[in-house]
């Protein structure tokens, strides 16, 4: 949604935006000119009464048509900035990515940004940095284009003590054009996005960001593909603006990995981001047994500090996303959707990973929508709609007889509407080893068959594995505020092992009904033991 600034004025600057005699915001003003959400984020910001304050910024950026109509507007807001230079640097990093992004052909550079650019000028393509004109210094610039045209608002605070014998944030955009890539949908590009990788993974800036751009309006095909470390920049920023498409037949796996299609291995800093599509068309595998599907669309194995935002991804052959091995990533604002009917598309599925953050995303799949396997630590999803699909679930685990370790997870604020589970536990019998510490909290549940289960007993065929004495431990697992109706008559089910029970389980405020009129729920438990605390419907069985 675009957030219309109501501006009689181009340029202003933080100062004018509040009292200087009471270092107060100028409520007002700030209504006056921005739009609700802008302002009430403006208003919200602390006014700078320290030198440490003094380094944070925030940037405006209006694109507007030849006409004047406004095509994209907002307020970005970059604080804990601990270097003066990176005030502006920041800022300006954001804008030249824009401007790329939106095909500018020139760019015009008023001010003390000049320098700024100079310093980023270095190590880049300039080609659409055609006109540098110096001008009375003030804190903004703009880009200049043929069909659009790009205010970009620096609103910086005490812009004049900027230090400028520190070079930090450079950039250097790559377009994947350039390297061969063919956006026909047809031709295959792998090679040509290699080049690419290889080509920014290749090249050192300090202190540098890295950037490749996939262009809007254009398909581009790619063959199985891996995109390795090392790389020499900090931070590589893939924006993926257009469609990336699979290829459908699976004889193209013939003599490859039939696991993979996209990998990144061993990258670190990687943020792959936009609003593109990634389509792994697996309409071709979903006829076939599920042991001959390639596993994943996406694999992150071995990265760290890395992340996934704001693009779609549809119709794998099976798991969408899959994060292995991997410390501190985060999936933001992606969509991930495939027929309910398609086997095993799981929308992503953690393994051996820990400091893992799932928010803020939509859900649609033929399994899963977020799966948690062994040797995890420190997971965390949130605000997240699930739906079709089997739900969030913890395990399988332990199928191989393997000893597992999983802890601290939390699931928080996640809609399910119509999937087959809601908060899902599940263990082979023939695992060892221990699951603990995980909290289901604020979940809705709308028409779910089994909004609550526990089944440390799990197996291929229900009810078909012999009972043994092994077994993983489960314990200290909490379910808090969830409501919602169930389209079963069981809602509640906790089916522990009779040799190595689940302790410590708590069920607090909960409330849990049918989805057809007139009929009851009930819990059922098998060995489950602990204590409910407030309203809990239907009746624990503990």
């Amino acid at each position: 949604m675009v957030c219309t600034p109501r501006l009689n004025q181009d340029i202003m600057l933080v100062k004018d935006l509040f009292v200087q005699d009471t270092k107060q915001w100028n409520v007002t003003l700030i209504r006056e000119i921005f739009c609700d959400a802008d302002a009430l984020r403006i208003i919200n910001i602390l006014i700078p009464r320290t030198e440490i304050e003094d380094t944070m910024a925030w940037s405006g950026i209006v694109v507007r048509k030849e006409d004047g109509i406004v095509v994209k507007a907002g307020v970005i807001t970059n604080s804990n900035i601990t270097d003066p230079f990176l005030v502006e640097a920041i800022p300006c990093k954001e804008a030249m990515a824009l401007a790329v992004s939106l095909r500018v052909h020139s760019l015009e550079v008023e001010g003390d940004l000049k320098s700024v650019i100079k310093r980023m000028k270095a190590t880049t393509d300039d080609s659409f940095l055609k006109a540098l004109t110096t001008r009375k210094p003030s804190c903004f610039f703009a880009f200049a284009c043929h069909f659009f045209c790009l205010l970009v608002l620096i609103l910086c605070l005490y812009c004049s003590n900027i230090v400028y014998n520190v070079v930090a944030m450079k950039s250097e955009i790559v377009d994947i054009s350039d390297f061969g890539a063919v956006g026909d949908g047809t031709a295959d590009s792998s090679k040509a996005f290699l080049k690419a990788w290889n080509f920014v993974c290749s090249r050192e800036i300090e202190n540098g960001v890295r950037v490749i751009f996939v262009p809007e309006n254009q398909t581009f095909l790619l063959h199985p593909v891996t995109f390795n470390s090392p790389c020499k920049a900090k931070e590589i920023k893939f924006l993926i603006m257009g469609r990336i498409i699979s290829p459908v037949s699976p004889k193209t796996w013939e003599g490859l990995d039939q696991a993979k299609w996209l990998t990144f291995y061993k990258v670190s800093g990687l943020k792959i981001k936009d609003s593109g599509e990634i389509d792994g068309r697996g309409w071709g595998w979903w006829n076939q047994s599920c042991r001959d599907h390639p596993h994943l669309a996406m694999i992150f194995e071995s990265c760290k500090t890395s992340s996934l935002g704001q693009v779609r991804l549809i119709n794998s052959s099976q798991t969408h996303v899959l994060i292995r091995g991997t410390d501190g990533f985060i999936v933001d604002h992606v969509k991930i959707t495939a027929p309910e009917t398609s086997p095993n598309t799981d929308g992503i599925h953690i393994i051996s990973a820990s400091n893992i953050f799932i928010r803020n995303s939509i859900i649609g799949t033929g399994d899963d929508c977020v799966s948690i396997g062994d040797h995890t630590t420190n997971i965390h999803i949130s605000h997240v709609k699930c739906g079709p699909g089997h739900g969030i679930s913890i395990g399988s685990l332990g199928r191989s007889g393997n000893v597992v370790q999983v802890q601290n997870t939390r699931v928080n604020t996640v809609t399910f509407k119509g999937t087959t589970n809601g908060a899902r536990i599940k263990t082979w019998q023939v695992g060892k080893g221990y699951f603990r510490g995980v909290m289901f909290e604020n979940l809705f549940f709308n028409s779910v068959k089994n909004p609550i289960i526990i089944d440390q007993n799990y197996c291929n065929v229900r009810g078909a594995c012999k009972e043994l004495e092994t077994g993983v431990q489960i314990r200290d697992v909490v379910y808090r505020n969830l409501w919602g109706t169930s389209s079963t008559e069981v809602a509640i089910t906790l089916n522990c092992s009779r040799s190595v029970s689940c302790t410590g389980l708590l069920l607090q405020s909960i409330m849990l009904k049918s989805s057809i009129t007139g009929k009851n729920v009930r819990s059922s438990c098998i060995n489950a033991h602990g204590a409910a605390i407030g309203v809990v419907q239907p009746a624990p069985c503990f």
